[in-house]
C-alpha cells in the first residue's frame, strides 16, 4: 500500500512537469508529505443563563418562628355609621313665561316694557310685547322742542312639531321726533317761534317664517307699510325660501331672495314736485359646503337681478360668495377667510331707523357690494378667554351716506328747511378696517368685552366718506357681586367724523359753505339691580355718566347725565 502511495506521487509530479514550459534549468526542491491538514471546531465556552454563586447572600435563610403575646384591652370605643356627606347646591332659577318692566328718570324719560306667552296648547303658543320709550326733552341750550317717543306692539302666534314649525307675527309701530337742531346764529328768534319741528313715523307689518325637516328647510315672508306725516308713504315685500339637502355627502344650499319695494314723497327739499321710487330685486344664492378633517369651505355665488320700476336702470349682477375656515390649533387658533357681495334693498324705513332726522325728501336706490375680502384669525388664548382679529377691504358702489342739508333761506317753511335735517347721498366707497374683540369669562360671576374697529375710507364723488368714524371702540364688565346684587358697566368710545354745512342767505355773503369736523366722543354708562326675589328686581341706570356735551349729528346734542330707576317683575298665569 506504501508502495502505490509513492508511485501515485510520481505520476502527479509527472503530469505537472508536463504542463509546465520546458526550462532546461527548474532547480531541485525536496516535498516531505506528512498528513494532509484537517481542520476542527473545538467546543466554545458559554456562560451559564443561571450561574452559580456561593457567598453569603444567596446562602439559604435560617426559618425563623415567632409568636405574638397578646391580651385584651378594655374599650369603650363604638364607631359610628358612615354616611354621605351633603353637597351644597344652588337654587335651580325658576323661569317665568312673562314680565313687566317699569322705569323712569329726569329728563322725564319713561320706559315700559311687558312680555306676555302663552301655550295654547301642546304644540301651539302665542307671545307678545309692548314696548314704550319717551323722553319730554330739555337738552342744555336747545331752544326748539327736542322731546321722542317710541311705541311698538309685537304679537306672534306659532307651532312646533317634529315635522314643521311656523309662526305668522303681526305689529305696529308709533315714533315721534323733532328736527331740534340748527346752526348757531343762522335763525332770528321770530323765524325760530314759526318752526314745527314735529315729525311722526308709522310702521305697520305683517309677516311668518315655515320650516320644514325636509328639503325646504325655512322660509320667511314680510310686508310691510311705513309712512309719516308729511305724506310719504313706503310699501315692502321681502320673500326668502331656502333650500338645503345633501349630495354625495356634500351640503348643497340654495337660498331665493325677492326684494319688492316701492314708495313716494309728496315734496323735494326746495318744494317742488314729488319723488317716486321702485325696485324689486331678485336674487338666487346656491353654494356647497365642503369639510374636511380641520378645513371647511363654503363656496357660492349670488345672481342678482335688480328691475327698477319708477327712476333708475335695471341691472344684472354676479357676486362672489366664499367662505373657508382651517383649525390651525384646535380651538386655539381658527384661521378665517372669504369674499362676499351683495345688492342691499335700501328703504326710507332703514334710513329713518339710523338717522331719525332725515327730511322726507330722501332719494332711495339699492347698494351695490361688489366685494368684502377679509381674513383673520379668532379662536381661546385660555377656556375662558377669546379673542377675534380680523383685516378686510370693501368695495361698495352707491353706497348711501347722511350729509347735512344746509339752510337756504328763502327755500321754505317746513319743519326740516332750516339746516336741522339730513339726506343721504350715493357714492362709490373703498373701505379698509381692522377689526379686533377680545372676550373673558373671569369666574362665573364676571364676563369682561373689548372691540375696536379702525377704517379707513375712499370716496370717488364726495369729498369725504360723511358722518363715518374713523374709530369706534365698545368694552363692558358684568359682575355678581353676590347672589343678590349684580352691576355692570360699558364705554363707547367715537372717532371724528366731517360734515358740510351749507348757507344762503338774502345778506351778504349770499352762500357759505365749509367742512365741519364733529369731535370725538366718548359715553360712559353703569347699572346696578337687587334681586328682591325670583320674581321682583329693582335696578338702577346711569346714561352718559360723564356729562358729555357731544353731538350724535352735526348740532344735535344728546342728553346729558341720565338716571334711570326701575324695577321687573316675572309671573306666570
Amino acid at each position: 500500500m506504501k508502495q502505490v502511495k509513492y508511485i501515485a506521487a510520481i505520476l502527479f509530479l509527472t503530469q505537472i512537469s508536463f504542463g509546465q514550459k520546458k526550462d532546461d534549468n527548474i532547480g531541485t526542491e525536496v516535498v516531505n508529505v506528512v498528513k494532509p491538514y484537517t481542520p476542527t471546531i473545538s467546543d466554545a465556552f458559554k456562560v451559564k443563563e443561571t450561574p452559580t454563586l456561593d457567598d453569603e447572600e444567596t446562602q439559604k435563610k435560617e426559618n425563623i418562628k415567632y409568636n405574638i403575646f397578646s391580651f385584651p384591652v378594655a374599650s369603650t370605643f363604638a364607631p359610628s355609621k358612615g354616611k354621605a356627606a351633603n353637597v351644597d347646591k344652588s337654587p335651580e332659577e325658576k323661569i317665568f313665561s312673562n314680565y313687566l318692566t317699569l322705569a323712569a328718570g329726569n329728563y322725564g324719560t319713561a320706559n315700559v316694557e311687558l312680555f306676555v306667552t302663552e301655550n295654547v296648547s301642546n304644540t301651539d303658543y302665542f307671545g307678545g310685547m309692548l314696548r314704550h320709550s319717551s323722553s319730554q326733552g330739555g337738552i342744555k341750550d336747545v331752544v326748539l322742542d327736542d322731546k321722542f317717543m317710541n311705541t311698538a306692539l309685537d304679537l306672534t302666534y306659532g307651532s312646533r312639531t317634529k315635522a314643521m314649525n311656523w309662526n305668522a307675527d303681526l305689529g305696529y309701530k308709533n315714533q315721534i321726533y323733532n328736527w331740534y337742531g340748527f346752526y348757531p346764529g343762522t335763525l332770528t328768534d321770530a323765524t325760530i317761534e314759526t318752526i314745527d319741528e314735529q315729525q311722526t313715523y308709522h310702521t305697520l307689518y305683517v309677516g311668518g317664517r315655515l320650516g320644514l325637516n325636509s328639503v325646504l328647510k325655512e322660509s320667511s315672508v314680510k310686508f310691510s307699510r311705513f309712512w309719516d306725516a308729511f305724506g310719504s308713504a313706503e310699501n315692502r315685500f321681502v320673500a326668502k325660501p331656502s333650500l338645503e339637502f345633501d349630495i354625495v355627502e356634500q351640503k348643497i344650499k340654495a337660498n331665493f331672495i325677492l326684494d319688492y319695494i316701492s314708495g313716494s314723497f309728496d315734496k323735494n327739499m326746495v318744494g317742488n314736485a314729488g319723488y317716486k321710487y321702485g325696485f324689486a330685486n331678485v336674487g338666487f344664492q346656491p353654494s356647497i359646503r365642503i369639510q374636511k378633517d380641520d378645513l371647511t369651505v363654503n363656496a357660492g355665488v349670488g345672481f342678482f337681478y335688480s328691475a327698477a320700476q319708477e327712476q333708475g336702470e335695471s341691472k344684472f349682477f354676479i357676486y362672489p360668495q366664499i367662505t373657508g375656515s382651517y383649525k390651525v390649533v384646535g380651538d386655539l387658533m381658527i384661521f378665517y377667510a372669504g369674499v362676499e357681495g351683495g345688492l342691499k334693498q335700501n328703504s326710507y324705513h332703514d334710513f329713518v331707523q339710523e338717522n331719525f332726522f332725515v327730511s322726507p325728501t330722501l332719494i332711495v336706490a339699492p347698494t351695490d357690494q361688489k366685494y368684502d375680502v377679509y381674513a383673520g384669525l379668532k379662536g381661546k388664548l385660555a377656556n375662558s378667554v377669546s379673542y377675534n382679529i380680523r383685516g378686510s377691504y370693501t368695495n361698495e358702489d352707491n353706497r348711501a351716506l347722511f350729509k347735512s342739508n344746509g339752510y337756504e333761506e328763502l327755500i321754505g317753511t317746513e319743519g326740516y328747511q332750516y339746516g336741522n335735517s339730513f339726506k343721504v347721498v350715493y357714492d362709490q366707497l373703498k373701505t379698509v378696517s381692522f377689526f379686533g374683540e377680545l372676550k373673558a369669562d373671569f369666574t362665573k360671576n364676571m364676563t369682561f368685552g373689548i372691540n375696536g374697529t379702525f377704517s379707513s375710507y375712499s370716496t370717488d364723488v364726495e369729498s369725504e366718506a360723511w358722518n363715518l368714524p374713523s374709530l369706534k371702540v365698545s368694552t363692558s364688565l358684568e359682575v355678581n357681586i353676590t347672589p343678590k346684587w349684580f352691576a355692570g358697566t360699558s364705554l363707547f368710545f367715537v372717532g371724528e367724523r366731517k360734515d358740510f354745512a351749507h348757507f344762503a342767505f338774502l345778506s351778504l355773503p349770499p352762500v357759505e359753505d365749509k367742512i365741519v369736523t364733529l369731535d370725538s366722543y366718548f359715553d360712559l354708562n353703569a347699572h346696578v339691580g337687587y334681586k328682591h326675589s325670583e320674581r321682583l328686581t329693582f335696578f338702577l341706570k346711569g346714561n352718559n355718566l360723564a356729562n358729555q356735551d357731544y353731538q350724535r349729528w352735526l348740532n344735535f346734542p344728546v342728553q346729558g347725565l341720565q338716571v334711570l330707576g326701575g324695577a321687573s317683575y316675572k309671573f306666570d298665569f
